[in-house]
Formats: structure tokens, C-alpha cells, sequence
């Protein structure tokens, strides 16, 4: 199951030694990390990227569910930019892009104190308990969640709900007396508008999902082609 993790770690040191463990993980087989990233939690709410993975199908972080995430946990002050990485705020701090509910943000913000450092990680994992004993054991609080499905449906169903308003406007103006037609103008035209910019932005988480599941899908196949190419090499 593809999940959301973080870990709070009280120190960077402690938070660095999270991202060594989840890495010795993977190499036994018990995880798969498509991303990370080490994130500082600044004095004035901001969160700043110390480190993530090498660039890659998902390095820049920018329109990736993890990406996301660092932002929202950024809070409403917004997200300082990172030395390791050109994390974008602006494109970054999108709820429904970051596929996980509210309350699992708030949990994490509750932990993720300033001075406080986090393991953050999409990643792939069939149990939890290897991920828990390990971080665990070097003092880290772990948060995960699964990312849940980009909501086509209801993007669709609000979609319609907002054009059956506008029709109905439009049946109205047509039997509106003159001095009334110009308020339906203005009114129809503003949901118009709300129309096309809920039509664009559900455009584009699609487009963000398609692009992270291809962008998964090759970093599995980079993984398998490392493991046989270095089973390989023991035979030589």
C-alpha cells in the first residue's frame, strides 16, 4: 500500500539517522521509498527542506503529493525554500494534492514543534511494524497515512451541480424584466468563471496523479534493474 510518512525527531542529527533506517529497509526488502525529504520547522512556522532524494522522477518535489504535504505543514505563513532543493511554495500548498485528510495535517503539526525536525516519505509498505520498531527505536514519533484516490467523482458531481446553477440563472434572465437582466449578468458570469477555474484546477490534480503514478511506476523499475544488475555482479 502506497502511504504518507512522517517522523518527528527532536534533533537533525536523530532525523537524519531516521532517513539512514528507512533506507536500510528498503534494502531488506520490507519498504519501497519512492521519495523523501528532511524538513526543518523554523521559529516563525515555516518549514524548510534540509534534504531529499537525489532529482529524479520525483526529486524536485514540486506537484508531488510529498511536496504538498511539506508545504501544508508550512502552516498559513508559508514555506521557506530549501538549500538541498527548489521547493516552490506557491505551487505546493494544495490540500486535495497532497492526498491526505486535514486531520492527519494537524496531528503532525501538533508533533512538528519549531526547532523540530521531520522525515517525510511516500512511500510503499505492506505492515507497519518494521517502519515503527526501527524509527522508534532512535526516538521518532511516527505519523502515516494512505493516499487516498484524487477524487474524480466528486469533482465531476460539483462540476455539475455548478452548471445546473447556471442554467437555471440563464432560464430566469430570459424571463427577467430589463432593469433585472444586468444582476443576472453579473451573477451568471461570476459562476462562470467559478466554473472554469474548478475545471482547470480539477485538470490539473488529475494531471498531477497521472504524472506521480507514471513517475512511481519508473522508480520501481530503476529499483528492479539496480537489484539485477548487483545480483549480477555477484555471479561474475
Amino acid at each position: 500500500m502506497d502511504r504518507m510518512l512522517v517522523v518527528v525527531f527532536n534533533t537533525e542529527n536523530k532525523a537524519y539517522e531516521g532517513k539512514k533506517a528507512l533506507h536500510q529497509l528498503e534494502d531488506e526488502g520490507s519498504i519501497v521509498v519512492y521519495a523523501y525529504a528532511i524538513v526543518a520547522k523554523n521559529a516563525d512556522g515555516t518549514t524548510t527542506v534540509k534534504q531529499s532524494d537525489d532529482p529524479g522522477p520525483l526529486g524536485t518535489l514540486v506537484g508531488t503529493s510529498l511536496g504538498s504535504l511539506i508545504g501544508l505543514l508550512g502552516g498559513p505563513v508559508g514555506l521557506a525554500i530549501g538549500t538541498a532543493v527548489g521547493l516552490v511554495g506557491g505551487g505546493t500548498v494544495d490540500l486535495d494534492n497532497a492526498r491526505v485528510g486535514e486531520d492527519f495535517i494537524d496531528d503532525v503539526k501538533q508533533e512538528l514543534l519549531p526547532g523540530r525536525f521531520a522525515l517525510v516519505a511516500d512511500i510503499q509498505e505492506d505492515w507497519t511494524t518494521p517502519v515503527d520498531t526501527r524509527m522508534e527505536a532512535i526516538g521518532g514519533t511516527v505519523f502515516r497515512r494512505a493516499l487516498a484516490e484524487v477524487k474524480h467523482t466528486v469533482d465531476d458531481e460539483e462540476t455539475a451541480a455548478m452548471k445546473a446553477d447556471l442554467a437555471q440563472m440563464k432560464a430566469e434572465r430570459a424571463k427577467a424584466q430589463a432593469d433585472r437582466k444586468a444582476k443576472f449578468d453579473e451573477k451568471i458570469n461570476q459562476l462562470d468563471s467559478k466554473i472554469q477555474a474548478w475545471l482547470e484546477k480539477a485538470k490539473q490534480r488529475r494531471e498531477a496523479s497521472e504524472r506521480q503514478a507514471k513517475a512511481k511506476v519508473e522508480v520501481l523499475k530503476a529499483k528492479a534493474a539496480a537489484l539485477k544488475a548487483k545480483a549480477a555482479a555477484k555471479h561474475i
